[in-house]
């Protein structure tokens, strides 16, 4: 089991990883946070968010990592296997954080087409996430 102070030392590598661009105007930073959180969707308390990027009026741009979904979801994971995983799920806040800045929303598009996905697993017939493209 990765310990949370593990994680954090994970991710502080991680980090160092990606150019100085990438954290243009994210004035908040990377939090990594002991809670886990379910997605509001979920239905079987099986859809965790492993992370979230923010882009508030009062508290600027910043990404959330929930350490608590990352042990529910791979806590059984090796240390390796557990830092990839918060290595995508980083690189994927990232991403909202650049097509942020860019006025884009592709990955938005896709979270949605994914979320779709799940709910039809579960049986939900209905679209749940509105998908707009151009």
């Amino acid at each position: 089991m990765v310990s949370i102070d593990e994680a954090n030392v994970m991710l502080n590598e991680i980090s160092e990883e990606f150019p100085l661009e990438f954290y243009k105007k994210l004035n908040g930073g990377i939090l990594l946070i002991p809670e886990k959180k379910l997605h509001p969707k979920n239905k079987n308390n099986d859809l965790y968010i492993m992370g979230e990027y923010h882009n508030d009026i009062n508290m600027g741009r910043y990404i959330i990592i929930y350490y608590g979904s990352f042990q529910r979801v791979y806590g059984h994971l090796s240390s390796e296997s557990f830092k990839e995983k918060l290595k995508k799920t980083l690189v994927h806040e990232f991403t909202h954080h650049m097509e942020s800045l860019a006025g884009e929303h592709d990955l938005e598009i896709k979270d949605a087409r994914n979320l779709n996905k799940y709910m039809s697993s579960i049986g939900y017939t209905s679209s749940v996430a509105k998908i707009e493209e151009n």
